[in-house]
């Protein structure tokens, strides 16, 4: 079993930013068109093809994991429970899951994986603890949390996952047999709203729309107010990363990194590159690398940039963990 088209939270497709206006249009089109088939059926017996509560909530292995997680991420955002049987705090947030999964009626389903019988899996996800969380989106792996988080922190997390599906990628989720034994009532999973909303929807907008310098300001204009603002950071760290590879040629780029292998600055390009197009790992080995052979004012200007790609896939990611003790052992 070999995931295909998997990249990591904070890895950005320009294609897909492009795009996002059509998903959410797409999304909004399905959802009317599924509320005008129920007005027409008179709310009488299941919709064609919908799931008990039962199916949103299973079991994943490795060799149905293409099958039962990728493919169905192109119709519902799927949550991956990485859990074991001898992990205590798993057994507090696996039922947590559970829960928050059927209350998202059909919105979001949760794959739970044993670490113990699916090895090949864990050192896939890169995993260095359970319980850990991660989301796959159209093929997209986002990590999302590692250990016991609080239940209103976790829905909020939820609810965040379902306005990424619909908005980018105009994904709305499985349709539920409210009839089936089991059957929660219909709680929506919804974003509580903040007092940045406006200007983060601004943000997303100008995204949309291939306003680069427009989404980087509306950011900037949430920091201004609200330095610790997670979702406003990791947006700018996105913005800004699109707008520096934007106008490059990747074939001088390249070239030019791969002629002067201590030129910080060639490095540094090279390294926006590899970022977006998913190459994580070889973007932080690279400014590590360069890190190492340079001084100065060049070895933290290098050092810099490593930290803002850092900030665009989110601290909590293994990957980004592990750059950090690299970056540390050649600073220290």
């Amino acid at each position: 079993m070999q995931p295909r088209n998997m990249s990591m939270s904070g890895v950005v497709d320009l294609a897909a930013v492009k795009a996002a206006g059509e998903a959410k249009a797409k999304a909004e089109q399905a959802r009317a068109e599924a509320a005008r088939q129920a007005a027409q059926g008179g709310g009488a017996g299941p919709a064609a093809g919908a799931v008990p509560p039962s199916a949103l909530v299973f079991d994943v292995d490795e060799a149905g994991f293409e099958r039962d997680v990728l493919q169905l991420s192109a119709e519902v955002p799927v949550v991956l429970d990485f859990w074991a049987e001898w992990c205590q705090p798993c057994k507090q947030l696996s039922p947590l899951l559970e829960r928050l999964t059927v209350e998202a009626n059909g919105r979001l389903v949760m794959a739970k994986v044993d670490v113990d019988a699916n090895q090949m899996l864990m050192q896939q996800f890169q995993i260095q603890g359970i319980p850990a969380v991660f989301a796959v989106v159209a093929g997209q792996v986002l990590p999302l949390f590692q250990g016991v988080a609080p239940e209103q922190q976790i829905r909020e997390t939820l609810a965040q996952l379902v306005q990424v599906a619909e908005e980018r990628f105009g994904i709305i989720g499985l349709d539920v047999d409210a009839n089936a034994e089991g059957a929660a009532e219909s709680v929506p999973v919804e974003a509580p709203a903040g007092p940045h909303d406006a200007l983060l929807e601004a943000a997303v907008v100008a995204l949309d729309a291939g306003d680069l310098g427009g989404a980087v300001q509306a950011y900037k204009n949430v920091l201004a107010d609200d330095p610790g603002n997670t979702e406003a950071k990791l947006g700018l760290a996105q913005a800004e990363l699109l707008a520096r590879v934007q106008h490059m040629n990747p074939q001088e780029v390249r070239a030019a990194a791969a002629e002067n292998p201590r030129d910080p600055a060639a490095q540094i390009a090279a390294a926006d590159l590899d970022l977006v197009g998913g190459h994580v790992e070889d973007a932080f080995g690279r400014l590590v690398d360069t890190v190492k052979v340079t001084f100065g004012d060049d070895r933290d200007a290098v050092r810099l940039r490593l930290l803002e790609l850092f900030e665009v896939i989110g601290a909590d990611d293994p990957r980004v963990t592990a750059a950090r003790t690299a970056l540390a052992r050649v600073l220290f």
